[in-house]
């Protein structure tokens, strides 16, 4: 199936993207020291061993194998969902944001042991935890999924036999 074959590719450059962005951020910044960009905006080495907003950052250790199983089940169920549905291009497309950053961040914690955190974003001292380009790819894919689930429910499958 050729369509699927190009969300899977994509999918893969979005990890790409995200695994060399985060190299770059270990190579150039220094771990939990600010980097000024903007009055908005700093990079900001850390590492997460919990998931968003770190949660579950300091319960020992075992949350890495937890994630990296919920991961591993999580894309394989994505993967075959883009196969079902590889002529839809909007719920594709979601779903290749979602496995790409879903598989970026599953790099970090298989060789890491923690997720590569690198971007700042705030206003005066209200700051919004660091994330990295993995984590935006899952928010746009979350977020067009769930305009695909709102407004095109059954438009595309009212078609299909």
């Amino acid at each position: 199936m050729p369509r699927f074959s190009l969300w899977l590719l994509l999918a893969s450059i979005l990890v790409l993207i995200d695994q060399f962005t985060k190299i770059y951020a270990v190579e150039s910044l220094l771990e939990n020291q600010s980097k000024y960009v903007t009055s908005f905006f700093d990079f900001y080495l850390t590492y997460n061993p919990g998931a968003a907003f770190s949660f579950l950052a300091g319960a020992g250790g075992w949350q890495r194998w937890f994630f990296i199983f919920i991961a591993v089940f999580a894309v394989g169920y994505m993967i075959w969902w883009v196969y079902k549905v590889s002529d839809r291009a909007l719920i594709s497309l979601s779903l290749s944001l979602v496995i790409g950053g879903a598989i970026g961040n599953l790099v970090d914690r298989v060789f890491l042991g923690a997720v590569v955190d690198f971007i700042s974003i705030h206003v005066g001292p209200y700051y919004w935890p660091s994330f990295n380009l993995a984590d935006s790819f899952i928010t746009i894919g979350a977020l067009l999924i769930l305009w695909e689930a709102v407004f095109n429910k059954g438009k595309s499958d009212a078609k299909k036999p």
